[in-house]
């Protein structure tokens, strides 16, 4: 697969980018959210739920809880873990086999994602982001 490059100018283009991403995004599958902290993996990932289950869902950050559920997507942070064995019991691979699954800091589960993970890597880019898709 091509790597697809968008280059986002402000947050309300994330936002629309984010929308039009979740469109595309049906269970089962996976979307690794890859960049340094404050480049915006929460806000896409909350978009995407926010246009799958309505714009009025209440998305919190799952960094203290691990994952949040939103009948049949699952939005996983995985920067406080620190061992692979603790992915199976916050149910990551129940989630990847089931869900639309959105993985923040997903470089620890790099060996459970499976071949036909969508990678999204978010870099700065001026006052803005730019995602690489593959």
């Amino acid at each position: 697969m091509d790597n697809k490059i968008f280059i986002l100018n402000n947050l309300d283009e994330m936002h629309a980018w984010a929308h039009d991403f979740a469109k595309t995004l049906r269970a089962p599958v996976t979307v690794a959210l890859h960049g340094d902290l404050g480049m915006g993996k929460s806000e896409i990932a909350r978009e995407v739920i926010k246009t799958l289950r309505g714009k009025d869902t209440v998305v919190p950050s799952p960094t203290f809880t691990l994952v949040q559920n939103y009948d049949g997507i699952s939005h996983f942070d995985l920067y406080r873990i620190g061992d692979v064995s603790e992915l199976e019991e916050i149910g990551l691979q129940y989630a990847i086999d089931n869900d639309i699954t959105l993985i923040e800091w997903p470089d620890i589960a790099k060996d459970m994602l499976p071949k036909n993970t969508i990678h999204i890597y978010i870099t700065q880019n001026g006052a803005g982001r730019k995602l690489v898709v593959q």
